[in-house]
């Protein structure tokens, strides 16, 4: 099979704008997530609406096109990057530009969810442990998904799913064995990717603000790929000086 991996990166941000140009020890952002992306799939493409980014592409070597500046979601700009580089492949891996610390492993657990003829959309979960705190599994910046039998995604949310009727809050983790931690990375098959795209939003979409339930609610079966390492993604100023301090650890 071949897989193209497309990293959406956009300049405005409300939280923290020019975030994939932020400078990572000498290399910006955008720059350490295309090094890590490229340790597992040698077909790397940027995505992006914003010239700045689109320049700091190619001063690296790496390859960029342009799109649309209305796109609501970094699926639309994948798409859209798709369809413009030409070229056929039989799934899109959609990489967030705001995670410099993605590993090899994740992205390969992603793509081997393909090797079931069946699966249209893939994503990753991590299980929460026991020693995870409350306050991290209660998080709603931190989506929860629930799976069935084969491993499948049933409902995504913000609230914990599924709630542990009887027991105090503080027990819950160590009580139930199958809390999942949403990691935001998703492949699609290419022509799933441009059916996805042509859906209006749904009410569970707009009521949790998660896009991957208006695929749910269509009908669409998205497999789960379990992971156990933990992503630092980046969406503050105040993020980033964490991240930085990773960084300096690793990188000694």
């Amino acid at each position: 099979m071949k897989f193209l991996a497309i990293i959406p990166a956009r300049f405005a941000s409300t939280r923290f704008p020019g975030k994939p140009l932020a400078d990572m020890n000498g290399k910006p952002m955008i720059q350490r997530v295309y090094e890590q992306v490229l340790k597992a799939e040698k077909n790397v493409l940027v995505a992006t609406d914003d010239e700045r980014i689109f320049s700091a592409v190619k001063s690296f070597g790496g390859n960029v096109v342009m799109t649309s500046t209305e796109h609501r979601s970094g699926t639309d700009r994948c798409y859209e990057a798709y369809l413009k580089q030409g070229e056929y492949f039989d799934v899109v891996v959609n990489i967030q530009g705001d995670e410099p610390f993605i590993q090899p492993e994740q992205i390969e657990i992603l793509k081997k969810c393909f090797s079931d003829e069946t699966t249209q959309i893939a994503t990753l979960v991590k299980p929460f442990e026991a020693s995870d705190n409350e306050q991290s599994l209660f998080n709603p910046n931190s989506p929860k998904v629930v799976v069935n039998n084969r491993m499948e995604a049933m409902y995504f949310s913000r609230s914990v799913i599924p709630f542990c009727r009887g027991k105090e809050t503080e027990h819950w983790l160590s009580s139930h064995q199958s809390f999942y931690k949403h990691i935001g990375m998703y492949a699609y098959r290419t022509n799933v990717l441009s059916e996805i795209t042509q859906l209006q939003q749904s009410s569970l979409e707009v009521a949790e603000s998660l896009e991957q339930l208006r695929w749910l609610e269509n009908g669409y079966r998205i497999k789960v790929g379990v992971t156990h390492q933990e992503t630092i993604g980046i969406d503050t100023p105040e993020d980033m000086q964490r991240a930085l301090s990773f960084l300096n650890k690793v990188e000694k």
